[in-house]
């Protein structure tokens, strides 16, 4: 396959209501997961854009539904999407009423556009899936929505280990192999292949 060019991404508008989402129809990739996985970082990573996302040390940063307008290019053809990222869940020091709030508009996003390619459900390679990662998990299949496991932080382990963790998250989630990327933002590990589940996404 040719290679896929980013040539284009940009912030468009922050939602905490379906009504703020954009009326421009445009497929969507969404990327979900606890807070503090990396889901910034691996936005930057894929877009190639240092602080498109804006990245913290603070879990929790995240508090509302992000669209980013990207555009690929592969020969002569382009590509538009937006990519969504989504609060990430399973803070604790989050209040309960804004826990509440999230989870609200984040169900009723999830359940209501209908332009959504498949998810991105990230989960810390060096962890095994904690109980809001099968939640959520659970919760998109329920929505017959197709999801793509990816395994963050791919680089903070060596091999055996790395194999022995994919394997653990493969066992609590009850996927095959084939359904987890590993990735690093650091190292760029696994954005090609992302970039060839999202163009194939595309096209189909």
């Amino acid at each position: 396959m040719e290679e896929i060019i980013v040539v284009k991404s940009e912030y468009v508008t922050s939602a905490v209501s379906r009504k703020a989402c954009p009326e421009e129809l445009l497929p969507e990739i969404v990327f979900v997961g606890r807070s503090n996985v990396g889901k910034s970082s691996l936005i930057n990573s894929l877009t190639r854009r240092k602080n498109l996302a804006r990245t913290s040390g603070t879990p929790g940063k995240t508090q509302t539904i992000n669209f980013f307008r990207v555009e690929l290019k592969v020969s002569d053809a382009r590509h538009e999407f937006y990519l969504v990222d989504l609060p990430g869940y399973g803070y604790a020091k989050t209040s309960k009423t804004n826990r509440k709030l999230w989870a609200k508009f984040i169900d009723e996003y999830l359940s209501s556009r209908r332009d959504i390619k498949f998810v991105c459900q990230l989960v810390d390679m060096r962890h095994a899936p904690m109980e809001s990662d099968l939640k959520s998990f659970a919760s998109l299949v329920e929505k017959n929505l197709p999801v793509l496991v990816v395994a963050t932080k791919s680089d903070k382990l060596g091999k055996t280990e790395r194999q022995k963790h994919l394997d653990a998250i493969k066992n609590s989630l009850g996927i095959d192999a084939e359904s987890i990327l590993p990735y690093s933002s650091l190292k760029n590990e696994g954005r090609s292949e992302l970039l060839d589940v999202i163009l194939n996404s595309l096209i189909k």
